[in-house]
Order: C-alpha cells, then structure tokens, then sequence
C-alpha cells in the first residue's frame, strides 16, 4: 500500500476520492491501493527547554543560555493529535512508499518531514507539489510525482528557520525577563517580532518628537492651469511675499510645451504580500484575515496556492489561460474582448526565471459557490487583476509646461487618458486605482506665449511620517524597514525582507495579543509596554531589520543548497551567546576577572573552584559571579555557567567543585520538585554538552 499524508482532512479526502481510496478508517482512507491520511498542521513541534534538561525548567540567568546539543522533536501534547500521529506511524511502518502531500511550500515541508521523523520512516518518499487543489491539477501531480530528495533544501531551511526561532526566542524572552521584566510580566522577544515592534516604535517617536515648520510655495494661475515655482519651499514669510511682490506685474511667458504619448501597463499579479496590501487598503481587512480568506478560496479550488512571494506566471500556464478565462463565467462581459484573438503574453507576467517553487495567485476557472463576502471580494480583486494583464495597454498622454516670469520658473504638467485599456475592467469601481484619477485636461500652449497671470502665496506646515497601517507595515517588512515604490527594487530586495509572506501575517497579530501594539482606525499604534520593550532592549542585533532581513537572506540561501545549515546554526549560537553575554555580564558586570596570578592563588582555597581550567572549552578559567560561576572565555564564545542554586537547593562549594571535577556531585538532601513542596534528594551530574541533570 501507498499511504498519502496531506496537510488537513478536508484535503485528504479530496485526493483519497481522486485516488479511489473511498472505505473511510478512523484516521485515514483506504482503497485502490492507498492508504490517505492527514495531519491537523502541525503534529510535531520542537521540543521545549525542560524536555533536554530538568533544570531548564526554572528561568534563571545563570542557566543562560539554553543551546541544546542537538534540537529534538516531540509530538505535541494534545490527545487528537497524539491519536492522529500514532495512525500515521502505524500506517508509516505498514506501508512501501509514502507520498508528502502536504502544503507545497517551506512549513509544509516541515511539518511533514516532522512527522515522517518522529514515525521512524524509513520508506521512500515522493512528493505532490502542485498550485492548485482543482481535480486536474491533483491528477496531473499524481502522474508527475516528484522524488522526496529533490526537497531536502527547503526541509533544512524550515528545520534552521525553526531552531533559529527557538535560540532566539528561547533565550532573550527569558534573559529580559529576568533582568528587566516587573513581577509576573514577561518580555515576549522574537527574531522577527521584535524588529517589527521597533519600527512601530521609531516611526511613532519620528511622530511624537516632530516639530512642524511652516514653509510657503510660490504659485501662479495661467489660463486656468496651475503652475508650481521650481524654486521650491521658501523658509520665511519674508522670502515669500518678495517673491510675489517680484512676480506680480510682469507677464507669464512659456518657455516650452510637450505632450509625450505613454504606455501604462497593467498592474502585477498578486503574491500574498500584494493581495494583504490591496485588500488592507481597500477593504479595511487586516493581513492575517485576508490570508485566512485566500487560504479558503484555496481549499475551495478557486484560486493558486496563496503562500507566495512572486507575482508571475511559469511559461507552461499560459496554454492553460484561455481555459482559466471560459471557466470566469461571473466575469463574462470582461472575458469578452479577450475571445478571438491571442492571449497577450507579456515577460510582466510570464518569466520563468522570476517563479521558484510556485507561481503568482490567480484564480482557477472553478465558479464560486456558497462563499462570504468578504471571501467573495478577495476572489473578485484575484480575478479582476489576473483579467486585466491580458487587456492592452493604458495609452496616455503626458504634458508638460515649463513657463517663467523674469527669472522664476514654473511647471504644470497633466495627463489624458487616450484609450483606457486594462483600465476597462476597473472602470465601475470607485478608486479602484490611485493612478485612475485623471489630472485637468490641460488647454494647449505656444512656446514663447506671454500673458497676465495671478500669482499666489501658498502657506504650509511640514508634516511628520505617517503611522504604520498594516499595508505599509508589510511593505516595510518587505523590504526591512526602506521606504521602495519601484516594484522592481521591491523584487530584489525580497530575499532581504523580515518574516516570509506566508509568517508576517501572524507576526503582527502576535504583537497585537500581546499588547505590544494596538489599533487606532486603520493606523498602528505601539502602546507604552511595547515602547518600553524596544527602549529595554540595547542590543541591535535584535531590534535591527536589516540585521534580520541578512538571516532570512541566508535561510533562502539555505533553501537553494547555496549555504551551510551548520554554518546557520553556528552564527545563530554565537549571536545568542553575544546577545547573553552582553546583557549578564557587560551590563552588570557580575563578573570581576582577575588577572595576576598571585592573586589567583591566594584566592585559591580547597574546594573553590575559581582558576579551575573550564571543562567544557579547556582554555578559560572558572570565575566566580554573583550567581553563577562561569568561564573567562565567555567574550569568545564559551557560555560555560554553574549557577550557585539549584531547584531551590544552596549548592556548597565543595558540591561545585565536586561537579566541574569530577562531573557529578554526591547525593545533597533538599532540592525541591517543580509545582509541589516535596523536597526529594539525588544527584547533580553534567551530560556530554555540560547541561547539568538532576538524578535520584
């Protein structure tokens, strides 16, 4: 038998359907010589600090930081899942083949990787990877499976992506904690989410600390058209009114008059990142609903698998668009025009070099049914978008006038729409683009024309930035904090952007459950614990975006085999031990080196362990701190630390010195069990990686 894991049920029993596997198991679908199983998401999860060791299970600086030798994976502690992953590994070890059904993309990956893991697989593996939940696309992936090897990249670069999360989060939401945090407050740090709360945070200071200035613009009203001085903001209300009292009675000349014809092209397809922006700015819908929305219209077979960052098309759909457009049939008077001639093909759409793993969102050709409304606009703006790439060109034309009185030069310049092209498919909708709204239709010029004109002092005030919303915010994070219009800066700043398309969603809800940030309309606000959070934390390395913006740059590296996931791994630990140290010890400085070695001796008594030689990098000494004992390596990276309590037990420092000498301590009465008042006795012993393990 050939047993099939998809990602959800409802996905499940679509391909078991497809596959004839219609005899419904508890857990699975059997029949036609398949076994069709599914996961509930995650089913696996990486295991938390108290699993590798007991005394992770207390927060305490002197156990920082926590870098298990090796990460580990444990199913997750919920009975539905725990009877769903013992299905799958019965079925994993009954089975000759197993078929990764799962999400086409980095955390489906991993999820099922995870799973096939924990199961002990030892099967060969092959992989459905398709765009679509359509009937058709399932049956064309099934005659096209592809082997599971060809994915081991994109499972490293989730499994790094995973572990650089939990070293991060692990470790500096417990090391501000404990230094900074009030009674029972938790300072909640992350990898991504904490450079996003400090660009709300700076952005709202920008704000705060704005001080406006007025400035003032010189105009002039010539036959009806507005003209703008080139000279610019003028400081001072002196400044102005001469300028005016310059260009008041002398005439308007022009110096020159174009009208350029010009080409619009249609807009880009959407990736999720365009689509949450559109419909945030649109519709008022914040990221992770439109995301939920998309992933819906997904399970539904309306639309392309919406966890993508890439907003063309692969050269083999364009065969499969005319098929696509006859299958819109809502959208038949715009399909129309389409009929009868070739499908425009565009490198703005079509470009296989700009499409790696999937392709941009579109709609499938499946007529909706029985969807929301809100489900129902965001299929609407997919569909329209991708009709409208194969419409012509805007045609417009362009004019400029450059005009002078004496000296002071001026500028207008407008626009006319000549044939409207792919805007006929928005030409119903009420600001359905920005760039729709016409400028005045200029009247026509002569070169060398003079005449009266009406100057005028326009009086303004600087104005700050304004707030993040959550369209702009994911642009920011996009492009790790810089401000780009240009889509096709936009492009090659991606690989260095904060989060992924499919995570940054969550990302900000994160921050709004945490109370970190909040709304105020549509703008974003950081409310005072998440200001005070950013001013805490001095450590650039986790506040910077671009910073960031470098590790998700080298976890996509990862992904194409192009970098090293030890390497990864061993510059997340440096970072860590870095970040740790810089926060136990420079800060603080509970750690006095002492440096004349006759001063060591006298320090040096029988069972104090200070000048012992570190276990663990064989070149530091042990000192002695406030709480802990540590390495005098620590600066190079050697996060060697006893701390002088344990599970609420004093150690002495003959027991110290007992562990750092002989690995073991002897048996000590009093330690105290976490989550009860027993006080149980047993020994403390170092493992292999110097974590330190409690034995009765």
């Amino acid at each position: 038998m050939k047993l099939c894991i998809a990602e959800k049920p409802s996905v499940a029993k679509e391909i078991a359907t497809i596959l004839g596997a219609k005899t419904k198991k508890d857990g699975y679908f059997e029949g036609n010589g398949y076994w069709v199983s599914w996961t509930f998401g995650h089913l696996c999860t990486l295991k938390e600090p108290h699993d590798y060791t007991s005394i992770w299970k207390w927060w305490n600086l002197a156990t920082l930081p926590m870098i298990p030798s090796k990460f580990s994976i444990k199913v997750m502690e919920d009975q539905g899942v725990q009877k769903q992953f013992r299905t799958i590994e019965t079925l994993v070890q009954r089975c000759e083949e197993v078929i990764n059904c799962g999400d086409a993309g980095q955390e489906g990956e991993l999820i099922q990787q995870w799973v096939l893991l924990k199961a002990k697989n030892d099967k060969p593996i092959k992989r459905l990877w398709i765009s679509s939940l359509t009937e058709e696309a399932i049956q064309e992936g099934f005659q096209k499976l592809r082997d599971g090897k060809d994915f081991l990249n994109l499972y490293a670069a989730g499994s790094s992506r995973a572990i650089g999360d939990w070293l991060l989060g692990m470790n500096a939401t417990r090391l501000y904690t404990l230094k900074y945090g009030a009674e029972r407050q938790v300072l909640s740090i992350g990898r991504v989410q904490t450079p996003t709360l400090a660009m709300i945070v700076d952005r709202q200071k920008t704000i705060e600390n704005f001080k406006s200035e007025k400035y003032w613009e010189l105009k002039t009203n010539y036959k009806g058209v507005l003209f703008s001085s080139t000279v610019g903001k003028l400081k001072t209300k002196e400044k102005a009114e001469a300028a005016i009292n310059y260009a008041k009675d002398k005439d308007f000349e022009v110096d020159s008059y174009e009208q350029k014809e010009g080409k619009e092209q249609p807009p880009r397809l959407f990736d999720l990142t365009s689509i949450q922006v559109e419909s945030n700015n649109k519709f008022g819908l914040s990221a992770d609903h439109t995301l939920k929305l998309v992933q819906g219209l997904y399970e539904k077979k309306l639309v392309t698998y919406p966890r993508v960052d890439t907003t063309f098309l692969s050269e083999d759909i364009y065969p499969k668009v005319p098929k696509i457009l006859a299958g819109l049939t809502y959208f038949s008077k715009l399909t129309e025009p389409l009929k009868g001639s070739p499908i425009r093909k565009s490198k703005k759409v079509f470009n296989d070099k700009k499409v790696t793993d999937h392709h941009a969102i579109i709609p499938t050709g499946v007529s909706p049914s029985g969807i929301s409304p809100d489900e129902q606009k965001i299929y609407n703006t997919i569909t329209k978008r991708f009709i409208s790439v194969f419409y012509p060109d805007c045609i417009v034309s362009n004019t400029t006038v450059i005009g002078k009185v004496d000296q002071v030069q001026f500028k207008a310049t407008g626009k006319q729409i000549i044939t409207p092209g792919w805007r006929d498919v928005y030409s119903k909708e009420e600001n359905a683009d920005s760039k729709g709204t016409d400028e005045k239709i200029m009247p026509s010029f002569e070169k060398g024309e003079k005449g009266p004109h009406e100057p005028e002092i326009q009086e303004k005030d600087t104005r700050p930035p304004k707030h993040y919303t959550e369209a702009t915010l994911l642009r920011a994070m996009e492009t790790a904090g810089k401000t780009v219009d240009d889509d096709e800066l936009r492009d090659a700043m991606k690989e260095n952007g904060i989060g992924r398309p499919s995570t940054r969603a969550n990302i900000i809800e994160t921050l709004f459950r945490r109370r970190y940030i909040e709304r105020t309309k549509k703008n974003i606000h950081a409310t005072v614990t998440g200001v005070d959070l950013i001013d805490t934390i001095k450590s650039d390395l986790l506040k910077s975006p671009e910073l960031t913006g470098q590790w998700e740059h080298k976890l996509r590296l990862i992904e194409k085999g192009e970098y090293s996931v030890d390497k990864f791994k061993k510059e997340l630990v440096q970072m860590v031990v870095d970040i740790t140290n810089n926060v136990k010890f420079a800060e603080n400085k509970t750690i006095a080196i002492a440096t004349d070695k006759n001063e060591k001796a006298k320090q040096k008594k029988s069972n104090d362990i200070t000048a012992e030689t570190c276990p663990k990098c064989s070149s530091g000494e042990i000192l002695k701190g406030k709480s802990a004992y540590g390495c005098s390596a620590f600066k190079s990276g050697c996060d060697f630390r006893i701390p002088f309590e344990f599970m609420g037990k004093k150690l002495t420092d003959k027991q110290l010195s007992d562990l750092v000498t002989k690995k073991k301590t002897t048996k000590i009465k009093g330690f105290v069990i976490p989550g009860s008042d027993t006080k149980r006795e047993g020994k403390l012993i170092f493992t292999n990686d110097f974590n330190i393990e409690f034995e009765e």
